[in-house]
């Protein structure tokens, strides 16, 4: 995953800044990263992410559609 828009350091020091780089990570794709199933949980309700994307991720994580 690469942000272009902003310096991933400085985006870790923030809450707003770890939102955007799990939404991104979803939405893009992590890279050679893993994306956190703990952090997905934790923001769900707080993540902007294409709608058949989280659909997915809501049946993957708990298993309902």
């Amino acid at each position: 995953m690469h942000i272009w828009d902003y310096r991933e350091a400085d985006l870790k020091k923030t809450k707003w800044g770890r939102t955007y780089i799990l939404e991104n990570m979803i939405n893009m794709g992590p890279g050679r990263r893993k994306i956190s199933l703990k952090q997905v949980k934790k923001q769900w309700h707080k993540l902007k992410i294409d709608p058949l994307r989280r659909r997915l991720f809501k049946f993957l994580i708990w298993g309902k559609i």
